[in-house]
């Protein structure tokens, strides 16, 4: 079957990265699972879904085995995306926990690599680390996670803050409020939003709006959702799962193509923000 090209979104640094990725946030937990987390990894790598994203806080490093496993004999093919936990994000414990990564990972570099959320550690501390591993080739770029537009502000006005390659939050229909401030600021300065739970772990799939328009379109109600996300400039989603059939439905969710009027329902379904929220997290 002939599928529609993923869209793509480019990285400060000029690299192309796909808009739709792989997530792997609760793999590794059972090793009764691995098989099937390894198998479905490598049916979205084969489908084009070449990101995937990963953090030494899942699993206690078990979801980095995991996905090391799902790309061995392919590491050229994958952008690979990890996390430090901010309490390692100290300008030693960055790179010792990114070495970790990296033999849990079986790879020499990665990447992106991104501060998990925002700890006790100095950001210009953090920053001094992450470009100390850029420098020795560990990783090829850093960015951030969780933070909101003032972090980020705060981010720029530190030494090389400017290099920031991306900032991982929650975005999906239920969760709207970047769309306010942060999604247009990090636009306007061509910073790239990783969409973490875009189907709200699943929570999202029984709203019955969107299974009603999903039936339109004789789509899945998470390929409804992707779809919105697809629509969104700069925005990478990472959805996650451990089922390839699963796989191959987030995959075809490149191919829906949703009216305006459609839109304009889901809007009244899921309201964009008015005002200012707090940023949502998981």
């Amino acid at each position: 079957m002939m599928r529609e090209p993923i869209p793509t979104v480019t990285l400060p640094s000029g690299i192309e990265v796909p808009a739709l990725g792989q997530g792997t946030w609760n793999m590794g937990e059972n090793s009764a699972s691995a098989r099937d987390e390894i198998a479905s990894l490598k049916t979205g790598l084969d489908l084009g879904m070449t990101l995937i994203d990963t953090a030494e806080m899942y699993a206690d490093g078990g979801s980095e085995e995991i996905v090391g496993k799902a790309i061995e004999g392919r590491r050229d093919e994958v952008f690979l995306v990890s996390k430090v936990y901010p309490a390692n994000a100290s300008r030693k414990g960055a790179v010792e926990a990114c070495e970790r990564s990296l033999k849990r990972l079986n790879t020499d570099r990665l990447d992106l690599y991104l501060l998990h959320w925002r700890g006790n550690y100095p950001l210009e501390e953090t920053v001094e680390a992450f470009e100390g591993l850029k420098a020795a080739g560990k990783i090829e770029a850093w960015g951030v996670s969780n933070f909101d537009v003032d972090d980020m502000d705060e981010l720029l006005s530190v030494p090389n803050g400017g290099n920031v390659a991306a900032n991982q939050v929650l975005y999906n229909l239920s969760r709207r409020g970047i769309e306010y401030d942060l999604l247009p600021w990090c636009q306007e300065r061509s910073i790239p939003i990783m969409a973490y739970s875009p189907i709200e772990q699943g929570r999202l799939l029984h709203h019955p709006e969107l299974i009603r328009v999903a039936k339109t379109y004789q789509a899945t109600p998470a390929q409804i959702a992707l779809a919105l996300l697809l629509e969104r400039d700069g925005v990478i989603s990472i959805p996650k799962s451990s089922n390839a059939q699963r796989i191959e439905e987030n995959r075809d969710s490149v191919d829906i193509d949703i009216t305006d009027e459609d839109w304009a329902v889901l809007d009244a379904a899921f309201p964009p923000p008015s005002r200012k929220k707090s940023l949502d997290m998981l």
